[in-house]
């Protein structure tokens, strides 16, 4: 999850990753408050106390796709909260509160990216204010399940590979099968082509 890093367009559209694909987005009216605890460089709280948090809200955009939630502010760059990214794997946990005087809200713990601006511990609200979410709560749900699922797969499919090298099962290519490419490249590197000395006869 990064605070600020997402790439945009000319018209604060996110720029998709490589074989994105958009599920859905709420053009207005998206509330996103964000909650970052305070973390000292070392990761202990801050001495003299338990340590505090600051909090971040802004008004804008969300976008659900295959890989991410993201979320742009109306107000611009230059907010503490201009976009936010949180690739779905990276979501811990969801809530669906439905207060009795209160609008119902989204509530999800993430896990931050390396130097992403947030701390562990984080945690974002959403509120729609033109339009119901439970529908788009569910969506999220399995949308972040599939996602999930897929992430585990690629990493046994990676765990299965490194076995099979390891056991020696794993498939190589002789050099009467290298193209002949590569081969004249090779041939054209500065490679000697004399034997190292003490093997002239």
């Amino acid at each position: 999850m990064a605070l600020n890093w997402t790439m945009l367009n000319p018209n604060r559209s996110p720029v998709p990753l490589p074989n994105e694909m958009n599920i859905t987005t709420v053009d207005s009216g998206v509330d996103l408050t964000l909650t970052i605890p305070d973390v000292a460089p070392t990761g202990t709280a801050p001495a003299g106390g338990s340590g505090g948090s600051k909090r971040l809200k802004s008004l804008g955009r969300l976008w659900l796709t295959d890989q991410r939630l993201i979320f742009t502010s109306d107000a611009g760059p230059g907010t503490p909260l201009d976009s936010l990214s949180v690739p779905l794997p990276a979501i811990l946990a969801t809530r669906f509160e439905q207060p009795t005087f209160a609008a119902n809200f989204l509530a999800f713990d993430v896990r931050p990216a390396p130097a992403g601006g947030l701390t562990e511990g984080t945690r974002a609200e959403l509120r729609f204010r033109d339009r119901a979410m439970f529908e788009f709560v569910s969506l999220l749900e399995k949308t972040r399940e599939r996602a999930i699922y897929m992430k585990r797969q690629a990493v046994e499919e990676d765990a299965d590979n490194l076995r099979l090298i390891g056991s020696g099962a794993a498939t190589y290519t002789s050099p009467a099968e290298t193209s002949s490419t590569s081969v004249s490249l090779a041939m054209g590197a500065n490679i000697p082509i004399d034997n190292p000395p003490g093997y002239n006869s």
